[in-house]
């Protein structure tokens, strides 16, 4: 070993026992009991030579500052020691800033209007600003004049508060628009504001203020239209019942309201028939509210104590050096589900010196013996943690703790998204919130064993999105081969018809999403519209009704590629190429993420995904494209790939009980009334089968005759021939060539893939 490596050996040494989490506590003890001493001292409770001189200078410098600086020592203490007590703090820039421009203006302006004509007095008698103060009350009245001065310290002040308070020149007119609205509100005339302001509408939930949509519905001059409805203003729990709903179970909705019954008419069986939610003629409006989030339940905090993480770091670092390898756990952070502990590889010695460091994959290969040393199910090693220095040794928590969606949609991070698809994935190992937004992904694919929470994160999906939109904003497809996770969702507003839960018409209900996109793309080229949002602003400047975003949800993956594997894979991958700019978006699960499954084409169209625990590695690369799925501890403990991210972050999902559920869905049934579960593919599908190979024929095909003379032209005969030179479906095509093998026109299949000879000679 070098003389070089020697001394940086040695530093590295220094500086972890400089910085290490003893240490560090002790001195922020330290801070805490100067902070103190000194505050007593001010008050006079106490009395001593040195902290005299501290308080006597602490006075000369600030006067009357010395109070709130003393106690801001007790308080950075309280931080650093709660940060070095392994609980995470969220520090941000605006308080701090804030408090101290309001500090500095405080001090001038106390001066100025304290002392009378004679500013440096009160520096003497240690009031006032003390000699801060002084300096910049008398530049200011200087250079300005005493009026001026103090108008602008006033300014600053004001300028300071809103900082600490986080008061922005949005949060002024939000309270200005309340204001306004509620005057309008209580003379009856009421406005119409058709842009959505999505943040604003979360934060004025979050002042428990529920939000009013009011929706104003004009004649609708054909098949294509849909119902217009916008929100317009928000009412306060103190306002009549005629403009407001109250959350829960029991709503008591306006009879006027009741009798605005959402209803599907007749879908036209043309190929360019689109999205049809009500009746032809003028209906009565309806005033939407959206739910508060008291109808979903609050959930607790993580309950791991000190003395537990203590022990838990000790065990690591005992165990390991038991294997020869030095290590230090450096950080500890406490999730809902699992605590992170965050190691930091040592020196190997080598005849009494420090040699080489630890190696990772050394780390990662002992996670079964750390894992028996700490009587821990399953343990995950993170090797190492991205962005940080440290490996990551992910142990389980004795109890684990629900995250309800509520907690996650009630902070900050969610009201940041200011997105309608926004939905609540649930708190990361560290505690922290996790968010997403369906459009960007902008579909998303789930996957894990039975019992694990796939049916459990789709229906928290479901809850954040009908939470945070109307019916005439957005529509919900949902199909469910198990036919018992999502039929509670049967009746509610948002829902296209009912829950699909008959593999047979599954493939129907796909076909019909991928002609509504094509019928979208057709209108965005007639309007010159990039995208939805382009769409529906230009329809609104020309007054007419928009289009809502589609969300589809498919509960069980894998039944639906066992029934028809090709046609499945087709219309999944066209629509998730295709259907992010017409507002179209999918959600799959399935417990078996198989390789025939989740195919390769499936994969390339949905870089966002969940996994929660898998059986075997081989299912958690499927997934994943890397292992680490098959040590979740499941109930909702996951593996989180964002679209944009390359490595997942673990995360405990989303809790929604089923008396949530069901207050949501009673909520909108309320407030809408009965709904007729009416499907647009209905009619839709039904005529393009009696066009397209269906099953309501049952006479001859009308295009039997061309088939033949094609095939005795082509020397051979094949459903994709049909296909291509009639242009028709699959379905129809394979039927023709039964109708053909029947009538001894065409022989029956040698093999797969292969042309059928022709029997019948050539006309």
């Amino acid at each position: 070993m070098t003389k070089g490596e020697k001394k940086s050996s040695a530093q590295s040494n220094w500086k972890q026992s400089v910085l290490s989490p003893v240490l560090q506590q002790i001195l922020a003890l330290v801070v805490i009991a100067f902070g103190l001493i000194t505050l007593l001292t001010l008050f006079g409770v106490t009395s001593g030579r040195w902290t005299n001189a501290i308080v006597q200078l602490l006075r000369r410098l600030l006067g009357w500052g010395a109070y709130p600086v003393t106690v801001s020592i007790i308080l950075a203490g309280m931080l650093w020691l709660q940060y070095y007590l392994d609980q995470p703090i969220q520090w941000r820039w605006r308080p701090f800033l804030g408090a101290e421009v309001v500090f500095l203006s405080l001090l001038p302006l106390t001066h100025l209007i304290v002392s009378k004509g004679d500013l440096w007095a009160q520096v003497e008698t240690g009031l006032g600003g003390g000699l801060v103060g002084w300096a910049l009350a008398t530049i200011l009245s200087m250079y300005l004049g005493v009026p001026v001065a103090v108008v602008i310290l006033v300014g600053f002040l004001i300028l300071g508060l809103s900082f600490a308070f986080d008061v922005t020149a949005s949060d002024v007119k939000r309270v200005a628009s309340l204001v306004e609205s509620r005057r309008e509100t209580q003379a009856r005339a009421p406005r119409t504001n058709p842009s959505r302001q999505q943040s604003q509408t979360r934060n004025q939930r979050r002042a428990k203020t529920p939000p009013v949509r009011s929706a104003q519905t004009q004649a609708v001059p054909s098949t294509h239209s849909l119902q217009t409805a916008r929100s317009t203003e928000r009412v306060s729990p103190g306002q009549s019942p005629s403009t407001q709903l109250p959350a829960g179970r029991d709503v008591n909705v306006d009879e006027s309201v009741r009798a605005a019954v959402v209803s599907f008419s007749d879908v036209s069986t043309d190929r360019s028939a689109s999205l049809t939610y009500a009746e032809e003629g003028p209906q009565e409006a309806i005033d939407y509210v959206l739910p508060s989030l008291d109808i979903l339940v609050e959930s607790g905090q993580p309950a791991m104590s000190d003395e537990e993480v203590r022990e838990k770091s000790r065990t690591i670092e005992r165990t390991l050096a038991q294997f020869g390898l030095p290590v230090e756990v450096s950080e500890v952070r406490v999730g809902p589900a699992v605590t992170q502990f965050g190691i930091k590889p040592g020196f190997l010695e080598r005849g009494g010196t420090a040699g080489r460091k630890v190696r990772v994959n050394q780390i990662s290969t002992l996670a079964d013996d750390l894992a028996l040393a700490l009587a821990a199910p399953r343990l995950r090693v993170e090797a190492p943690v991205p962005g940080r220095s440290i490996v990551g040794i992910e142990v389980p928590n004795n109890q684990i703790q629900i995250v309800g969606i509520r907690e996650v949609m009630d902070t900050d991070e969610f009201d940041k998204l200011s997105a309608p698809l926004a939905f609540a994935v649930g708190r990361d190992v560290t505690g922290a919130p996790v968010v997403a937004d369906l459009a960007r992904m902008p579909h998303l694919l789930i996957a894990g064993t039975t019992g694990s929470g796939k049916s459990v994160c789709i229906k928290a999906i479901t809850a954040c999105l009908i939470a945070n939109n109307t019916p005439d904003e957005l529509r919900l497809v949902m199909i469910d081969p198990k036919m018992v996770e999502l039929v509670r969702f049967n009746g509610l507003p948002h829902l296209l018809g009912r829950v699909e839960v008959d593999l047979e018409r599954v493939v129907k209900v796909l076909r019909w999403v991928a002609l509504e996109m094509d019928s979208r793309y057709r209108r965005f080229a007639e309007a010159t519209a990039r995208n939805l949002d382009d769409y529906n602003s230009l329809m609104h400047e020309q007054g007419t009704p928009t289009l809502p975003r589609i969300v589809v949800l498919v509960d069980e993956l894998a039944d639906l590629m066992m029934m028809a594997p090709d046609e499945v894979e087709k219309l999944i991958c066209r629509i998730a190429q295709m259907a992010r700019a017409t507002g179209i978006h999918l959600v799959l699960a399935t417990q078996r993420p198989s390789v025939d499954v989740v195919t390769g084409l499936i994969k390339a169209n949905f870089p966002a995904r969940i996994s929660f625990a898998t059986v075997s590695q081989t299912d958690s690369r499927v997934i994943l494209d890397m292992q680490g799925a098959e040590t979740l501890l499941g109930k909702g403990d996951m593996l989180y790939m964002a679209s944009d991210a390359g490595h997942p972050v673990r995360v405990q999902g989303c809790f929604v009980s089923e008396d949530e559920l069901e207050h949501l869905v009673q909520f909108w049934r309320d407030q809408v009334g009965p709904v007729k579960p009416s499907a647009p593919w209905e009619r839709m599908i039904s005529g393009l089968d009696a066009n397209d190979g269906g099953d309501v024929d049952d006479g001859p095909d009308d295009l039997l005759a061309d088939a033949i003379s094609l095939v005795q032209k082509a020397g051979n005969a094949s459903a994709s021939l049909l296909q291509r030179r009639l242009h028709i479906g699959h379905p129809r095509a394979a039927r023709l060539m039964e109708e053909m093998e029947d009538r001894g026109v065409v022989g029956p299949p040698e093999a797969a893939g292969r042309r059928r000879r022709v029997i019948g000679s050539r006309d």
